[in-house]
């Protein structure tokens, strides 16, 4: 039994941690019926979070107002396991996982969110006759695969996952009551329809949400009603119900779980832009018609299309034009492409290709590599001009106002890492080092100056350290890791690569620092110089470094000493007409 505000439920699940429990529901109704309900969609009461967010129901911005303070009911629509999730998948699915970590990272918001996993369907079905394998070994194993995909993206798990074919009970109970409300009917040949006659004008809440006929059975009252239940057919999975051994429509799936969770009222639902019309549309009119309430959910949000950049389709399995996030993961790491999803809004369609790719990845970088320099400022290893401490706390300060008001504004990603970015850049020019060696053109006549190995503590160590602390925890909230450690980057896999790399800096740095020891002044009045016979040393040091560099090892000098950091230049991408 589990109580949630002031609700009791029961329904068989499956959680993210592999065992299930039961949940009893209690059915609520709203103050009005939807008999005198309309499209208007009314604001809620409750908890006022202080975010705006684009509601598909109204078109436009509203104030997101949870029915319970600092708690959102979260439903959406997983998966359906016949095939490899794609980035397609992958791209709405880590966009609402970071709108969920803003809400609750950086607004205190419990989200409780849930998801059916459908497990039985059209594409289901043909695809077992197809593999002559059962319907559920077929989706167990496809299932296993989203889940696992969905944690190598550093995805936050439902709270709960529920499956359909272990509902279908409470489907045939969901279906019942909306029969007895008045708002579907069961034919002679075993298939029920919901009844859109009986709802008016109320269907049709989304831009360009025209009902459209579906193909079904001659006894349908109107070609435009929908199936709630559809009879069995030879060598097709079936169950028991009070109009003969069947399976569920597709759309009623989710109106039953959901309502099964969080009863009849429930503040977010999720989905890719393709499910508005009609299987969200559909959810709406079966869900309040079953609860005879004007407004089930109170917010819609929408994600965009994933394209492949010159292509007007979006990314599918029907259209073969899909690259599978595993073999994605073999080029590219879940941070990049964390970055590359914030780099739009989460409900703009967005164009996949290597460019945008390598975009997210030199943004990632930079931060990366502003990070290695900060902590290098700050353990002595790197000498710059003085830090302008005070303006780099006003930056510090200017960059988190900027940050909050793009996220409370429709999760505004793109702006926000903006913001980010330039308190980066803006860190960068202040440690640029002195004094520094840029090629060995200069080498001939370079002065030197002392070098301070290790200073105790540098000038504005404070400001630094909570620019890339404010940093990292964005990050964090995000989802995604600023590779400020040389073994994090390497990988556990990559121990070796590690400590090559930095056996190999070590013995450059040893050889630099000799090439760079100055000569003794040649009498009263001159200066210390290199060595001539040594400028050819410092001429390798460098070669060896840009050459490492290609490979994806970054040394940088940092006066007397260097350090190293490895990125993921020298990875192969994925070819973007790839198919299976």
């Amino acid at each position: 039994m589990w109580i949630y505000a002031g609700k009791s439920f029961m329904v068989r699940a499956v959680v993210r941690v592999g065992f299930s429990f039961d949940f009893v529901q209690t059915r609520t109704c709203h103050n009005y019926c939807i008999h005198a309900a309309s499209k208007t969609w009314t604001k809620p009461e409750g908890y006022d979070t202080g975010i705006k967010v684009y509601n598909s129901l109204t078109k436009k911005k509203e104030p997101l107002i949870l029915a319970k303070e600092k708690t959102a009911t979260w439903y959406s629509c997983g998966p359906t396991v016949y095939d490899h999730a794609h980035l397609g998948h992958a791209c709405s699915y880590v966009r609402f996982d970071i709108l969920q970590r803003i809400l609750t990272r950086m607004f205190g918001i419990t989200v409780v969110h849930a998801m059916v996993i459908t497990d039985i369907d059209n594409k289901i079905i043909k695809r077992s006759l197809e593999e002559k394998v059962s319907p559920s070994v077929l989706t167990g194993m496809f299932e296993e695969e989203f889940k696992k995909d969905m944690l190598r993206l550093k995805v936050t798990p439902p709270v709960v996952y529920l499956r359909v074919t272990e509902n279908v009970q409470n489907i045939v109970a969901f279906i019942e009551q909306i029969i007895r409300n008045g708002h579907a009917y069961a034919t002679s040949d075993g298939d029920v329809y919901f009844d859109l006659g009986s709802i008016g004008e109320r269907y049709g809440r989304f831009v360009g949400a025209i009902p459209s006929q579906e193909a079904g059975s001659s006894y349908k009252r109107n070609p435009k009603d929908f199936a709630l239940w559809k009879k069995s057919k030879a060598q097709e999975p079936c169950w028991d119900s009070p109009w003969g051994r069947g399976r569920p429509g597709w759309h009623i799936e989710c109106s039953t779980v959901a309502s099964s969770v969080f009863g009849s009222q429930l503040d977010i639902h999720s989905g890719g832009i393709d499910l508005a019309f009609p299987h969200h549309e559909n959810e709406i009119a079966q869900s309040e018609a079953y609860h005879q309430c004007g407004q089930w959910c109170n917010y819609f949000l929408h994600s965009g299309h994933l394209h492949l950049k010159g292509r007007a389709e979006k990314m599918s399995k029907s259209l073969k034009n899909y690259i599978t996030i595993k073999d994605f993961l073999q080029s590219y790491s879940a941070s990049e492409f964390r970055m590359f999803c914030l780099l739009t809004k989460y409900r703009s369609g967005i164009d996949y290709s290597s460019g945008s790719m390598q975009e997210a990845r030199a943004s990632l970088e930079t931060v990366s590599s502003f990070i290695n320099s900060a902590q290098a400022y700050m353990k002595g290893q790197l000498t710059t001009a003085p830090i302008q401490e005070a303006v780099l706390w006003e930056k510090l300060q200017q960059t988190k106002v900027s940050v909050t008001s793009a996220l409370s504004d429709d999760f505004d990603t793109p702006r926000a890492c903006s913001a980010l970015l330039s308190l980066v850049h803006h860190g960068n020019c202040q440690l640029q080092p002195v004094a520094a060696v840029t090629s060995p053109a200069h080498y001939g006549n370079c002065q030197l100056q002392p070098v301070a190995t290790s200073p105790a503590a540098p000038p504005g160590c404070a400001v630094v350290g909570a620019v890339v602390s404010y940093i990292q925890q964005l990050f964090d909230l995000f989802g995604m890791d600023t590779l400020k450690s040389t073994e994090a980057a390497a990988g556990e896999s990559e121990q070796t690569v590690a400590a090559v790399a930095e056996r190999l800096t070590r013995f450059r740095s040893e050889v630099r620092a000799f090439a760079l020891r100055p000569q003794e002044s040649s009498g009263e009045g001159g200066k210390a110089g290199l060595h001539p016979d040594r400028v050819p040393l410092l001429k390798a040091c460098d070669t060896l470094r840009d050459q490492l560099a290609a490979l994806g090892l970054v040394i940088k000098d940092r006066g007397a000493s260097s350090t190293w950091e490895i990125t993921q230049r020298g990875l192969k991408p994925p070819e973007e007409n790839q198919s299976e």
